[in-house]
């Protein structure tokens, strides 16, 4: 049962009970993520995809956090490499963005990447990133939900990330 609440100090409505799964897509496309490409070794050839969903964790030890769609080509790869690499995306990365969130492509061809030393792959093209030991894995509702522990990283302070919002790749105006 779903129950109306009106706050008179604020003039907010809020709804309490079961949320519609389209209620629930709406408060989250307004909410903008920042935008990643999150790879591994996979098992007989690289795998990756594009994430809105790293956070950060823990500065000590150091973790992130990333979850793995039940519709991703990865998800099978994901469940049992030891290590991935996260790239943070800046706003010329779009494109590259746009192509691994791109199904049924080989995400690799053509595409300038070195690996890391369990051989997952790192996006030359991208200056901030982690590498690191997949901590633990949870299933949610069909997705993977994978924490980072972070043994590598490189970073750019100067960098402006992308976001996505309202199904679109965006960035800060901070003027």
């Amino acid at each position: 049962m779903k129950t109306l609440t009106r706050d008179t100090d604020t003039n907010l409505t809020s709804v309490t009970g079961h949320v519609s799964p389209d209620a629930f897509k709406s408060l989250f496309r307004s909410h903008p993520g920042p935008v990643a490409v999150v790879t591994a070794k996979g098992t007989t050839k690289p795998v990756g995809f594009t994430a809105t969903s790293v956070i950060s964790l823990s500065a000590e030890p150091p973790l992130l956090v990333f979850s793995v769609s039940s519709t991703s080509s990865s998800l099978e790869a994901m469940k049992v490499m030891e290590h991935a690499t996260v790239h943070l995306l800046d706003t010329n990365h779009q494109d590259l963005a746009q192509h691994f969130a791109t199904s049924g492509i080989d995400r690799f061809a053509d595409l300038a990447w070195t690996p890391m030393p369990d051989g997952a792959p790192l996006i030359t093209d991208v200056q901030s990133w982690a590498w690191g030991t997949i901590a633990h894995r949870f299933e949610a509702s069909g997705s993977l939900l994978i924490t980072l522990r972070v043994d590598k990283s490189s970073s750019s302070e100067s960098r402006t990330p992308l976001l996505y919002k309202n199904r679109l790749y965006c960035h800060l105006d901070e003027g």
